[in-house]
């Protein structure tokens, strides 16, 4: 294994995946994620909607606030809470806007412009990516 890894880091390759039994190791480049993983993985929503639609667009326009860490995207800081922020709401420059729990700790999101949350584009619970966008701001 260390061998792959050494060419992996060394040489053009941008992602490296094993399986072996019921393990499966996948190792990647520019933010990929690294994981290992049972036979079974487990229960996360895929980020496509349950109707079968597909979302706009993200505007080029406006700015948004994205994930700066792959991990599971909360929306209140508890359960029973009210969400931080909802479409429509006011959000400051540095604003917490939600969390995201990577290893089981929890990352607080904050806006990175002040401005007015026009979409909200992940669901409570749902699994996002490095860069992922989360929320588009409407400058006001």
């Amino acid at each position: 294994m260390g061998e792959l890894l050494e060419r992996l880091v060394h040489e053009d390759v941008r992602e490296l995946e094993v399986k072996r039994g019921g393990v499966r190791v996948r190792v990647a480049k520019d933010g990929g994620v690294a994981a290992g993983a049972a036979a079974t993985p487990p229960s996360v929503s895929s980020g496509t909607r349950g109707d079968g639609a597909v979302p706009p667009p993200i505007s080029v326009d406006l700015p948004t606030v994205n994930a700066p860490l792959t991990g599971i995207f909360y929306r209140s800081p508890s359960p029973q809470a009210q969400p931080y922020v909802q479409v429509g709401s006011n959000v400051a420059s540095g604003e917490v806007i939600g969390l995201i729990e990577a290893m089981k700790l929890f990352n607080e999101i904050r806006a990175t412009a002040a401005g007015r949350v026009r979409r909200i584009f992940i669901e409570n619970g749902q699994l996002v990516r490095a860069h992922q966008p989360l929320i588009e701001l409407e400058p006001v």
